[in-house]
């Protein structure tokens, strides 16, 4: 039945002279008698008089009241569980896109900062050093010094190394016992310096490493791992579906759903993720989200469902057939079973990585029928007042 205040065209809060007013208006317009013509004119009629008889009828129109702010309490409460899962889903990908590039940038950093040490190194020994700080001003200009803690007048930024004296100085403040023992120092002083300049330069160090190559490494770094997710469905995961996922920039990649596949797991596609001149591609990982299903909750690898049960199955007890999730399935209700019973149907849940399967819980909700019964009523009034026949 529609909305018996839409049809008679008054407000919730209307009086009931309002309401027998506007169903007297409204009787009269649509009369058969006044509307031969109107194959319609009789349904209508019919409506608007089962609209004023809930109307005028106190129990009757608060039984439909409650039942519409029921109604309009859950509307909104799936309005917000979907604004709150996909509140979920959008901080989920960006605190897996956040890590991925973090990363990724600290991955460069420091590599960067090692090629850099060990290349001051090998110079201090050839006599043709050029300390890091100078290289990268002298590629990236000032701007990228000052953002490593200062000019070469004013020194470095707390805790870095001081810059080595040339080896001319040294040669002549040490005797030439002391000389090794001198190359040595001065080579650590560098490493340390090329260390403190490349910390807080991780963006600027990535592109110093691709300007200067992979040095003396024997095999190229591998880049940081990315991260994407992938909403799924609990079809897909009962039938191991073949699935795509986007990596942007026009890239997808494919993978199965593997047993054991559950909310939160990760699958990880090997040299599928970003590729940086120089180094070894890096993986993909991919975090599953299990997309909310209106048949089945899921709880590790046990799938959740809801039967309803009238009062009269619920003292006597009966047998019922559900939708699974691989088919109909016939489920027996014990006599005397409230809404706090579960019955669990082993091996019908997920698939997990031992080979076995979840279960399905089936809980039972207690539900009272559409139109109320005088007999019911009584029996449960007198039962509340200790009056038993």
């Amino acid at each position: 039945m529609r909305d018996p205040y839409k049809i008679l065209g008054v407000k919730r809060d209307a009086g009931q002279d309002e309401i027998k007013a506007a169903w007297r208006h409204m009787a009269k317009a649509v009369h058969p008698d006044h509307n031969q013509g109107d194959p319609t004119a009789s349904a209508r009629f019919a409506e608007i008089g089962r609209a004023y008889e809930t109307l005028k009828d106190p129990k009757k129109r608060s039984l439909f009241d409650n039942a519409a702010r029921m109604a309009e309490a859950k509307a909104n409460e799936n309005t917000i569980m979907q604004q709150r899962q996909a509140a979920r889903e959008a901080a989920m990908r960006a605190k897996a896109a956040q890590a991925n590039a973090e990363r990724v940038m600290e991955e460069l950093a420091r590599a960067a900062a090692q090629k850099a040490a060990a290349d001051a190194a090998n110079q201090q020994k050839t006599g043709a050093a050029e300390p890091a700080e100078e290289m990268i001003e002298r590629i990236f200009g000032t701007q990228a010094r000052a953002a490593a803690g200062g000019g070469r007048d004013q020194g470095f930024s707390a805790g870095a190394a001081r810059r080595p004296e040339p080896e001319a100085a040294i040669a002549d403040k040490q005797p030439e016992a002391g000389k090794a023992e001198a190359e040595q120092q001065a080579a650590e002083d560098a490493a340390a310096q090329a260390s403190a300049i490349m910390q807080p330069l991780s963006l600027l160090t990535s592109l110093v490493r691709r300007f200067t190559g992979s040095g003396t490494q024997q095999a190229p770094e591998k880049v940081p791992d990315q991260f994407a997710t992938k909403t799924v469905s609990i079809d897909d995961l009962i039938k191991g579906s073949w699935l795509t996922v986007d990596l942007g920039e026009g890239r997808e990649a494919g993978f199965a759903l593997a047993a054991g596949t559950t909310e939160g797991h990760q699958v990880r596609l090997k040299g599928q993720g970003h590729k940086l001149t120089g180094m070894q591609r890096g993986d993909a990982v991919i975090n599953i989200h299990i997309a909310p299903d209106e048949r089945f909750t899921v709880s590790g690898f046990d799938l959740h469902t809801v039967l309803p049960v009238t009062i009269e199955n619920a003292v006597l007890g009966t047998d019922a057939r559900i939708e699974g999730p691989r088919g109909p399935i016939n489920v027996t209700v014990p006599a005397w079973s409230g809404s706090d019973r579960t019955i669990r149907i082993s091996g019908q849940g997920l698939a997990n990585a031992d080979g076995g399967k979840g279960d399905l819980v089936v809980e039972l909700r207690i539900m009272l029928w559409e139109k109320p019964d005088d007999k019911v009523t009584d029996l449960m009034r007198s039962m509340k007042n200790g009056l038993f026949l």
